[in-house]
């Protein structure tokens, strides 16, 4: 069980890590691309900068399980010592 959540922890941290950089790439791109100083460069912006704020709460989250994977894992081991 604890094999378990270590590991959709850890997958969930790398897709969340995947998602983080394809929204910064489109936010470089939007740089680049887009009309700088415009409503239009504001919009291209908004979405790949919303996506970047929730992959950083996945990845949040999906540490936070890996953590406690981790501790109840000591604990058993303190346990059974």
């Amino acid at each position: 069980m604890i094999n378990n959540a270590l590991s959709a922890g850890l997958q969930g941290v790398q897709s969340s890590v995947a998602g983080m950089e394809g929204a910064a790439r489109k936010i470089a791109r939007a740089g680049i691309d887009g009309p700088q100083g415009s409503s239009a460069a504001s919009s291209t912006l908004a979405e790949p900068l919303i996506d970047l704020k929730l992959y950083k709460r996945s990845v949040e989250a999906s540490a936070q399980v890996v953590k406690t994977a981790d501790e109840t894992l000591g604990t058993l081991l303190d346990i059974m010592a």
